[in-house]
């Protein structure tokens, strides 16, 4: 095992295979943003979503996709050019990995890659116990998706932020107050169809608890671009709480609960779900932008 990997493996209490490819899972994502730094890539984008909160934010539950956006609109960004130095920085640390790149069925300003593996043989690259990699079914993949907005919407800032491994190094990554605007978009947008993202769900109660305020101008911003805010509708602190209640009034908590469970340790950590829960936390949401206090 790279001297690096185990280091970084030296961070999980492994015992079962799933928990195993949760940390393969994450310890390539690191890999991925190591590369993605030493490309020059957050010099024109930065990194944000649920993957962004528990690798920079220590968001309590594991994350599949990787999501970035550029800083300004760049119709012909090429993400293919990245691809092929992710695949070499990851072979440097043992992982035999590709990186394709998703085929639009319509237009769209992003654009997708999957990073894919075989999961059993990565898997024996972090452990060291084959009765672990044999519970593994052969020519299982793991994926990781990674997106780029190329035509982001308007009103977010930036930081940056570092990881210590397998090198310190640093990324670009909106402020917590965006990330909240981004999270809030995706609940009060996403289209659930025949089920519920209960990472959204979770990942709203985290913001919550840690008292980051959310910027109603970036939400705003987002909203009129996605087509769920009409160009000349302002997004007043009113409007916003009751599109709040009414979407938490509309969930299938149980549906949520199961789609983030795979997702988690502690199987108690959304016990408490409910309509009521979701309405009182909502409550506590503090606000930040220039719409949050202007007139319903």
């Amino acid at each position: 095992m790279h001297e690096a990997v185990a280091a970084m493996m030296a961070r999980y209490a492994c015992r079962t295979s799933a928990d195993y490819n949760n940390a393969l899972r994450e310890i390539m994502q690191e890999i991925v943003l190591l590369g993605l730094w030493r490309s020059k890539f957050f010099e024109t984008a930065a990194f944000y979503g649920g993957t962004s909160l528990r690798m920079l934010h220590g968001l309590d539950r594991y994350s599949e996709d990787m999501d970035f956006s550029l800083l300004t609109a760049t119709p012909g960004f090429d993400l293919g050019a990245y691809g092929r130095a992710l695949e070499k920085e990851l072979l440097a640390f043992g992982f035999t990995v590709s990186v394709q790149e998703k085929e639009k069925a319509r237009p769209s300003a992003v654009q997708s890659a999957f990073l894919k593996a075989d999961t059993y043989r990565e898997v024996l690259v972090v452990a060291t116990d084959e009765e672990i990699a044999k519970a593994i079914p052969r020519g299982k993949l793991l994926k990781i998706r990674l997106e780029v907005d190329t035509d982001p919407p308007g009103g977010f800032a930036t930081e940056a932020r570092f990881l210590l491994q397998p090198i310190p190094f640093s990324v670009r990554t909106y402020t917590p107050p965006c990330l909240f605007a981004g999270k809030m978009h995706a609940v009060l947008c996403r289209r659930w169809k025949s089920r519920v993202k209960g990472r959204d769900w979770y990942d709203f109660v985290w913001f919550v608890s840690r008292g980051i305020p959310l910027d109603l101008g970036h939400l705003t911003a987002r909203m009129r671009q996605s087509g769920h805010l009409d160009g000349d509708r302002v997004l007043t602190e009113d409007i916003f709480r009751e599109m709040l209640v009414q979407r938490i009034r509309d969930l299938d908590t149980t549906s949520a609960r199961h789609d983030v469970a795979p997702f988690l340790r502690d199987a108690d950590a959304t016990a408490v779900w409910s309509q009521e829960f979701f309405l009182e936390i909502g409550s506590r949401i503090r606000l930040v932008g220039t719409d949050a206090s202007a007139a319903g």
